[in-house]
């Protein structure tokens, strides 16, 4: 089935209503349509006829927060910045999106476009890591799937902190990347 492309104000229309039943979601997930409608100030209808479900909407939401972090994964140049300006500009963009997109990024639709997209995130991720490790920013001896696991949690956890709405992103992003490349340990502790 192809697809075609919205209307330049179809388009602003869906993503008027993606906007706003973020909004809505994130205070009271289990808010209507109509409060969603009502949100993005458009006729409930409208939402129904661009969205039949509200699985629908939430699927889409999740693929348009997952667009929005890979595209800001690929902002940071991986392949091409330093690794730790790469690393910084990643953390401090995908905070972005998270901060923004919150309920989209942990909902949990059945698998969906959404999954593809961040299949591609976490490739670009390892890339990364195995650049910082490399060039020597990383030990050699770390494994590279526990340090994005631990670097994911990191976010996580900073994205869904109250912080998160009243901190901005730069001193979160550089508060992520210390702890991930220094730890919150003494330099003085002995194991």
């Amino acid at each position: 089935m192809t697809v075609r492309p919205l209307r330049a104000d179809a388009e602003r229309t869906v993503r008027t209503i993606l906007e706003a039943a973020e909004r809505v979601l994130a205070r009271n997930p289990s808010a209507s349509m109509e409060e969603i409608a009502a949100a993005a100030g458009v006729a409930r209808t409208t939402v129904h006829r661009r969205f039949a479900t509200r699985e629908a909407l939430v699927t889409t939401m999740r693929t348009w927060a997952s667009t929005q972090l890979a595209r800001a994964v690929d902002e940071a140049r991986f392949e091409t910045a330093p690794p730790l300006v790469a690393l910084y500009q990643a953390t401090a963009n995908a905070l972005e999106v998270k901060v923004s997109w919150g309920f989209a990024m942990n909902s949990a639709p059945a698998a969906s476009e959404s999954d593809e997209i961040m299949a591609g995130v976490v490739a670009s991720c390892d890339r990364l890591f195995a650049r910082l490790q490399r060039a020597g920013v990383l030990r050699a001896d770390v494994d590279l799937i526990w340090v994005r696991r631990v670097y994911y949690a990191l976010l996580h956890e900073v994205a869904q902190s109250g912080d998160a709405d009243e901190t901005d992103t730069d001193t979160l992003a550089t508060q992520v990347v210390d702890t991930l490349l220094r730890g919150v340990g003494s330099p003085n502790a002995q194991l």
